[in-house]
């Protein structure tokens, strides 16, 4: 087994880094690295374990944790027409009309076709979040209603699961299994709630105290993984409570630095189940059933982009519009989970199920592609004179033109101070949280969080920034944050980097680094000192 580790990794890495030399995504790459390892190394029943699942899923789970770190209950309030008005349209109708094609056209039976046009309403929240969170997209106007569309689909796997369990249930009635559901579902979220409310900050607050990252990071990964096993335990996916989770963190003071950290996790995790998505394809189904794919694949699709930008056009833009139904044309991974439980479960015929899967992985390859040329492909079909969505944006603080301050100690506090005179604007990086919650206090731009991490920097947008201002007292850790503001920023030529070091050595140390001031402490007091006497 460790020599298919030791290959996949090794096919991934050559792969991803010929595809992106054509600027091609690196979720094409772990996809056709799961055909070959799987063809390679005769995988296919592999896959089907259930270990090898629940690991691949876990990549959709730290997906959607991120997604609720950026959605706190505020936040998704205000995008309540989003979600719950087009999302629950989108999903309703797309479900009834595939649903009503499979009874009709394809003579499925009444339970396997509500389950099939469920399914196929989802789209793929693990590639079109991620590329629209690369290209910067997701604070479009048409990112915005996207996400809010895949948010309620997310929700929507709850009670399509649920649908799994009644159209199979044996003696318990249905409106047992409701009432426990809808238990269950209030008991998860009110406990939730509670701890969020009450043991969460204090608990993050004794972690950040003790000063290591080991230790917060592992902290980090139980609460994500304990939100997502409970949320499991009462029957719900992993994914709604690891979402849940990001949004009580969401709501805390470490935010960014918890979001800088699981960013890895979630990449690495994502490309274990884009692997495990190219290990489905089977190219025997594929060629036995060529003519059936080749129709429904298009039909599917096309259905899918008129009923969504039908129900947005109302009330948007219709570029805006045509860019989300096209964002969301394809079908999604909870799908191939829905598919799989089910002919599991005896109500979906395994080759129809089959079938699906691969129209379902196909149309998840295509993606990165439609997504990369977006534009345009709206250009072909509406007049480039109404592009005005491409300047709309999400409302939402941007500095650019400021100054990072990186430390916010005595020293970084007279800076702030001089800064604040100057009528310029901040914001300031600090590890030590209970310096962050002070200056919070007093309504000041101030983060918690490890500035040596590039996840860090960039939510602090620092590419635009005038000015980076570092004033560590730790030598080694002020290189570990030298280095990182020098590889994000060493191609944009105004930003001005200013570092205070303590004594000469110091400075020898950075300056093989593209830094416009290196200010040695020493130096500085006892020439100000020598003014000072001389002047007497």
């Amino acid at each position: 087994m460790l020599e298919i580790i030791i290959f996949t990794i090794f096919i991934a890495t050559l792969l991803n880094l010929f595809l992106r030399q054509f600027r091609i995504p690196t979720i094409i790459g772990y996809i056709v690295t799961g055909v070959i390892i799987a063809y390679g190394f005769s995988l296919h029943s592999v896959l089907h374990s259930h270990e090898l699942k629940e690991i691949a899923e876990f990549g959709v789970v730290f997906l959607m944790f991120t997604i609720g770190l950026e959605f706190s209950i505020n936040h998704l309030k205000q995008m309540k027409k989003e979600v719950f008005l087009y999302g629950g349209l989108q999903v309703f109708l797309s479900a009834s009309l595939f649903s009503f094609l499979a009874v009709t056209i394809f003579d499925i039976e009444i339970k396997s076709a509500i389950i099939i046009g469920a399914a196929l309403a989802l789209s793929s929240t693990a590639i079109v979040l991620k590329l629209l969170n690369e290209s910067g997209d997701i604070n479009k106007e048409y990112g915005r209603k996207t996400l809010g569309i895949l948010l309620f689909q997310d929700i929507a796997v709850i009670p399509i699961l649920l649908m799994i369990t009644i159209f199979s249930i044996g003696n318990q009635s249905v409106s047992t299994l409701l009432l426990k559901t809808a238990i269950d579902a209030v008991i998860l979220l009110v406990g939730f709630f509670l701890i969020g409310k009450y043991l969460l900050e204090p608990f993050l607050y004794k972690v950040s105290k003790a000063k290591s990252n080991e230790i917060f990071i592992s902290s980090i990964l139980l609460i994500v993984m304990g939100a997502s096993y409970i949320a499991h335990l009462f029957h719900f996916s992993y994914s709604l409570g690891a979402f849940i989770a990001g949004m009580m963190i969401a709501e805390t003071h470490y935010r960014h630095q918890v979001e800088a950290d699981l960013v890895p996790f979630r990449d690495l995790l994502l490309g274990v189940f884009f692997i495990t998505v190219g290990m489905q394809l089977d190219f025997t189904i594929i060629i036995a059933n060529m003519g059936m794919i080749s129709m429904l694949l298009p039909i599917l699709i096309i259905i899918k982009i008129v009923i969504i930008f039908a129900i947005l056009k109302i009330g948007a833009d219709k570029r805006s519009s045509l860019k989300t139904a096209f964002s969301l044309f394809q079908l999604g991974e909870f799908a191939l989970v829905i598919f799989e439980l089910s002919f599991a479960k005896g109500l979906v015929d395994p080759v129809i199920g089959q079938v699906l899967i691969v129209i379902v992985v196909i149309s998840m390859i295509i993606t990165p592609f439609v997504l990369k040329n977006i534009t345009q492909i709206v250009d072909f079909f509406i007049s480039k004179k109404n592009k005005n969505d491409d300047c709309l944006t999400i409302k939402k603080e941007r500095l650019i033109d400021h100054i990072i301050l990186i430390g916010y100690g005595r020293l970084g506090k007279n800076i702030a101070s001089l800064i604040k005179k100057n009528g310029t604007e901040f914001i300031a990086i600090e590890s030590d949280i209970n310096t962050v919650k002070e200056a919070q206090k007093l309504n000041e731009p101030v983060i918690f969080g490890n500035a040596a991490q590039k996840n860090i920097l960039e939510s602090v947008n620092i590419k635009e920034a005038a000015c980076v201002v570092i004033s560590i007292g730790n030598s080694k850790k002020l290189n570990h944050i030298c280095e990182a503001v020098n590889d994000l920023i060493k191609e944009v030529e105004d930003t001005k980097i200013i570092v205070k070091v303590n004594k000469y050595e110091e400075k020898e140390a950075l300056s093989k680094l593209n830094l416009s001031h290196i200010v040695v402490e020493t130096e500085k007091t006892a020439k100000a000192m020598f003014d000072e006497a001389i002047s007497c």
